[in-house]
């Protein structure tokens, strides 16, 4: 008997990556190995010497083939078993072991947006449909485009056994979000990243694409983001290293900026809920802050913050590896 593994991994395709996938037939019993592709076909190595190697780091049901198949995510390396220059994955792993003392705990809230015939999911043809207010959260036809699809995401997610929190209408026609957590910076980001690969996968079947365009549509529309909450041990139990937090993302604040999504510039603009991508504010209840704090939080002198200037786009592994580095390195 035999089983079927499809193999996902990140490319080197700049400035966004890309997701890519094979399959592999295994006998069962037999755990997914080392495997090798053409790097030279996914921006990752040149024609001359193309051959690349996936080494699995994360697995789990594949709920799209279902039976005993399985979903492999893997971490891209060089032919000599060292992390490809694309691999963000063994930097954060390199952090995320240095600062395991302090607990740190990520949520992500990822965005995205349906379209079908070169527009987003439930506008019109040639036009545009009516001013963004009422598709946040909505219901009805005449609000909410996409949701047998969001459904048939959310069951896979949470078939595959991936820590999916919840799922929302956005603000914009067609445009989602679903959240994944909390969770470790390695395993957030894994199933992060599983997680869009179901999306994908699973709007091909409905002749949609999902795309994760920070700005899928210019003028008076809000972007989409990946908001980040994130806590360590210290911060879950009182309120001055919430503050602390805060203040050592605005140390780095364009450090984190430049490495959170390209196209930033264009979703950060002081407007539609969002901080000017140049400057950095923090404050309760703020949505309109590069760092809210929430209400609850404030009133209980302990909890999370939530950095609210990762684009939709943005690599899971280098997001959460900038801010456990930040926030744990201040506070010890």
């Amino acid at each position: 008997m035999t089983y079927k593994a499809e193999y996902i991994w990140i490319d080197g395709t700049q400035p966004t990556a890309r997701l890519r996938s094979k399959t592999k037939v295994l006998a069962d019993g037999a755990e997914p190995p080392l495997w090798g592709f053409d790097g030279s076909s996914t921006n990752q190595a040149p024609g001359d010497n193309s051959d690349c190697v996936l080494r699995p780091v994360f697995s789990c049901p594949d709920p799209v083939r279902g039976g005993n198949d399985v979903l492999v995510l893997a971490e891209v390396l060089g032919i000599d078993l060292t992390p490809h220059p694309s691999n963000t994955r063994a930097a954060l792993e390199n952090v995320a072991r240095k600062y395991a003392a302090a607990e740190p705990l990520f949520g992500l809230e990822q965005e995205y947006t349906f379209f079908k015939d070169g527009r987003p999911l439930g506008f019109p043809a040639g036009g545009y449909p009516a001013p963004q207010g009422f598709y946040y959260c909505g219901v009805g036809a005449d609000e909410v485009h996409g949701r047998d699809i969001v459904e048939a995401h959310l069951d896979a997610c949470l078939e595959a056994g991936l820590l999916i929190s919840g799922i929302n209408a956005e603000v914009m026609p067609g445009q989602w979000e679903f959240q994944v957590g909390p969770l470790s910076p390695l395993a957030v980001s894994d199933q992060l990243w599983t997680a869009r690969w179901l999306l994908y996968r699973i709007a091909e079947n409905y002749d949609v694409a999902a795309t994760l365009d920070p700005k899928p549509v210019k003028g008076d529309w809000n972007g989409a983001g990946c908001h980040t909450n994130f806590s360590t041990k210290a911060m879950r139990e009182g309120y001055d290293p919430i503050v602390a937090a805060c203040e050592a993302l605005g140390a780095k604040a364009d450090e984190h900026v430049r490495n959170y999504g390209a196209g930033i510039e264009n979703r950060l603009t002081g407007m539609h809920e969002t901080a000017m991508w140049t400057e950095f504010s923090y404050g309760v209840s703020d949505r309109g802050a590069s760092i809210r704090i929430p209400w609850q939080v404030a009133q209980d002198k302990k909890g999370y913050i939530e950095d609210r200037r990762p684009n939709a786009n943005a690599d899971p592994y280098v997001v959460t590896r900038l801010i456990t580095e930040t926030v744990c390195s201040a506070q010890l």
